[in-house]
């Protein structure tokens, strides 16, 4: 009866020593290449108009905020972050600079993504 009461100890620790890495992992999501084609700030609030692919994308920022800035036109790779992760009450994005070898660079900053219509 020993025995099982510590197997079954022995296995609860490790599920939940594993589970928050697992599902940490999960979260991670591949930087997609989107390149800025224009940018305008209205209000205080900075828009991007990017492209991901063949889908037109809107990014937007607070300008007072940290993090927001009002990218020049080029490339970049965009992290999509997971529901409620991020400053803004939306779907958030960070931008990081290209690298060579397609992996995200520095952190630029954190936008509300928006689909275009």
């Amino acid at each position: 009866m020993q025995k099982i009461i510590l197997l079954f100890v022995a296995a609860l620790v490790l599920v939940l020593i594993f589970s928050p890495i697992a599902l940490s992992a999960q979260e991670q999501t591949e930087p997609q290449k989107i390149t800025v084609k224009s940018k305008e700030v209205n209000n205080g609030v900075v828009i991007l108009t990017v492209q991901e692919g063949k889908n037109s994308l809107e990014l937007q920022c607070n300008k007072e905020f940290a993090g927001c800035v009002a990218l020049d036109a080029g490339d970049y790779l965009m992290v999509r972050l997971p529901k409620n992760r991020g400053m803004y009450d939306c779907s958030n994005a960070e931008v990081f600079r290209k690298t060579p070898n397609a992996e995200p660079g520095d952190k630029i900053g954190q936008y509300c993504l928006v689909q275009s219509k």
